[in-house]
């Protein structure tokens, strides 16, 4: 019996994703749960399971195919197909490759279908090479450069390669992006993952809505590290977690948010929605993007539960594996950019919350202290804001907070 693969529920507000690599061929044999196929979706990645145990039986949805929530992505053969069938080849079995045949009628998958329509083709003149006969997006750039060669000099302008769109002698629309010519030194092209291009949408968009303005400071960071550095080997052997720094800015950060709540607030419409709790974004890099889960109710957890807390999201988010339930809201976002060297920088909002406080490296410089030169361990901070709501004293007076804070860390036991 056949039993579909489809596309889980995402999550909120999510309803698409893309295909980003199949972990089995077809003929391959499953268990049930075994992981089948991985999606990627403009906030995680994740893995789709077997329904049951069999056979997978036909891809429908090829790698990077955009597919919708509850859209069927492959068949399951609970029986097995090879029941009664003649044993694959030495060849077949190395590979979901069958030998190529003209297929005159097939479900494409969305992404050759789109190749398809948008360059006029007639996929019953495709040679098909993909499993079960499936005309790959190989097999139709494959057949659109075949087309491209048979054509005259004299004839109008080939096919674009790729998936770039026709090249016709039509003046181009307003919008499009301009036709490239391929380097003959040699490009090329990576679609953008769906992480990726939500990543670009929302930074512009952030650029586009919010008045952003970022104001510096710096921070002397001797008696932290030496405050760290003291205690770091007692808190991990007692907690299992490392101390590092970010427990001390998050505790910071929550200290300056309570006394300017309009840092932690966000506009929404004509209103303001000033929020009493304190979900904290900790910007982790990974490499598919960057991403932000989020420290819930962080100024009721002690140092150990937000370093673990951390450590968790990190290794999680370097794996594809953090949920989008924890990457969902955030009152006020920490990015680090100090862990790559970054000196100064100016973050960008995480729309909607209005600020944003940017890490840095920190670094031996001199300092004038009560008229002498003295050598300190200095670190710029940067806080991003959205000047429709958080003035500019304000922004400046969250800063030097923090600065007081982390500067005298023994504020952060009496509250001060």
């Amino acid at each position: 019996m056949k039993v579909d693969i489809v596309v889980p529920t995402l999550g909120e507000s999510v309803t698409e994703a893309t295909v980003a690599k199949w972990l089995k061929r077809v003929g391959d044999s499953v268990a049930a749960d075994e992981p089948l196929v991985e999606l990627e979706t403009d906030k995680v990645s994740l893995e789709v399971p077997a329904p049951s145990a069999g056979k997978l039986s036909e891809i429908l949805a090829s790698d990077g195919a955009d597919v919708l929530v509850g859209a069927v992505l492959g068949n399951l053969d609970e029986t097995s197909t090879t029941v009664g069938q003649p044993e694959p080849t030495q060849e077949e079995e190395g590979s979901s490759v069958v030998s190529p045949k003209l297929v005159p009628s097939q479900t494409l998958s969305p992404a050759v279908r789109k190749l398809v329509d948008e360059n006029s083709l007639d996929p019953a003149k495709i040679l098909a090479t993909g499993a079960k006969g499936q005309i790959t997006k190989g097999d139709v750039l494959a057949f659109m450069e075949k087309i491209a060669d048979a054509k005259p000099a004299s004839a109008s302008q080939p096919l674009a390669k790729a998936a770039a769109k026709p090249v016709t002698e039509a003046p181009q629309p307003v919008g499009e992006l301009p036709i490239r010519t391929e380097d003959p030194r040699g490009e090329e092209r990576v679609r953008m993952s769906r992480l990726r291009q939500i990543i670009a949408q929302r930074l512009k968009q952030a650029q586009n809505t919010a008045a952003i303005l970022t104001t510096y400071n710096e921070c002397r960071m001797d008696t932290l590290m030496a405050l760290r550095s003291e205690y770091r080997d007692a808190f991990e052997k007692k907690h299992g977690a490392r101390l590092g720094f970010l427990s001390f800015f998050v505790k910071a950060a929550i200290i300056a948010l309570k006394e300017i709540p309009a840092v932690n607030a966000e506009i929404y419409g004509d209103e303001v929605i000033y929020k009493n709790y304190y979900d904290i974004g900790v910007a982790v890099g990974t490499s598919q993007g960057l991403v932000v889960p989020i420290v819930r109710d962080a100024d009721k957890m002690s140092f150990a539960e937000i370093e673990n807390t951390i450590a968790d999201y990190g290794r999680r988010a370097r794996d594809g594996k953090l949920t989008i339930e924890e990457m969902t809201g955030g009152t006020f976002t920490i990015s680090n950019g100090g862990v790559y060297g970054s000196l100064m920088s100016m973050p960008i909002l995480n729309p909607p919350q209005s600020g944003i406080l940017g890490m840095h490296t920190i670094q031996k410089r001199p300092i004038a202290i009560n008229g002498n030169v003295e050598i300190a361990s200095m670190m710029y901070l940067a806080l991003s804001y959205d000047h429709r709501i958080v003035d500019g004293r304000e922004a400046v007076t969250f800063l030097v907070r923090m600065k007081e804070v982390l500067e005298d860390p023994q504020r952060l036991l009496i509250d001060v």
